[in-house]
């Protein structure tokens, strides 16, 4: 497989590490090259102590699409899911507070990322979807990040229908923290890293292992089946069947138009 060139930036400046995900050709799907970029960076910015605060954006219209679904097929879905786990795993691990910045739309994997961050940021036009369950899938992995943001209807609704919802819809159901105008992203960016560098580093760092520690509890107990789940299903003769139409840009041969009460 050929590795392109770096597909994350790493940008440190006033006690804030900014990660920018660099990969518009594939909307920054998530393939075993930026994924490997990014928790490196996320690792070394943690490393730092100049760095109190990380954020992670993007460049192009879409923050994370999600796997890559091109290169699973080569390498298989375990290894991609198993490589998601980690990933997710990293960001809620992290002692340094990640702040999420969506200027674009998130898909699947890329909203289980948005999850697994501390606080998160986005434009009203901003969009998100669960969309396993139109590719006979099930958001596995990135429900260990994303269940516990959402009430339990709020996420019946979101992962039963894959259907998708704005930033103000984002922000109101929990997922994220706050949903702005786009000429107002940066400011409330900005505001919000100015109040995490009011409090203490260490305030900090255990307040974010005190609110994350039931989500790695569940991560460790559960995640290798999850794993295991995910590999199944995207193996399987309906997901073959939804991926193709998906291709195909064409419904699967289960959906209707339209249907009676």
């Amino acid at each position: 497989m050929t590795t392109q060139p770096g597909l994350v930036g790493l940008d440190v400046r006033d006690q804030v590490a900014v990660i920018t995900l660099d990969s518009p050709a594939n909307r920054n799907a998530l393939s075993r090259q930026l994924v490997g970029e990014l928790s490196a960076h996320l690792q070394a910015a943690d490393d730092r102590s100049d760095v109190r605060a990380i954020v992670v954006t993007h460049t192009g219209n879409t923050f994370c699409s999600g796997a890559d679904l091109v290169e699973a097929a080569e390498l298989g879905m375990h290894d991609a899911t198993r490589s998601l786990l980690g990933l997710l795993r990293l960001v809620v691990a992290l002692p340094t507070p990640v702040v999420a910045v969506v200027k674009g739309h998130a898909r699947a994997g890329g909203v289980g990322l948005v999850g697994a961050c501390d606080l998160a940021l986005c434009t009203d036009a901003s969009t998100f979807a669960f969309t396993e369950a139109l590719l006979g899938l099930t958001p596995a992995i990135i429900s260990l990040t994303t269940s516990t943001r959402l009430t339990e209807r709020e996420a019946a609704l979101k992962y039963l229908t894959g259907a998708t919802f704005d930033g103000k819809e984002a922000a109101r159901c929990g997922l994220l923290t706050a949903s702005v105008s786009a000429d107002a992203l940066d400011a409330a960016t900005s505001s919000l890293l100015a109040q995490l560098l009011q409090a203490s580093p260490q305030g900090l760092k255990e307040t974010k292992r005190l609110l994350n520690a039931p989500v790695l509890a569940r991560m460790d107990a559960d995640g290798g089946g999850l794993v295991e789940l995910s590999a199944r299903l995207f193996g399987s003769e309906e997901a073959r069947l939804a991926m193709a139409a998906f291709r195909e840009r064409r419904p699967p041969p289960w959906a209707t138009d339209s249907c009676s009460p």
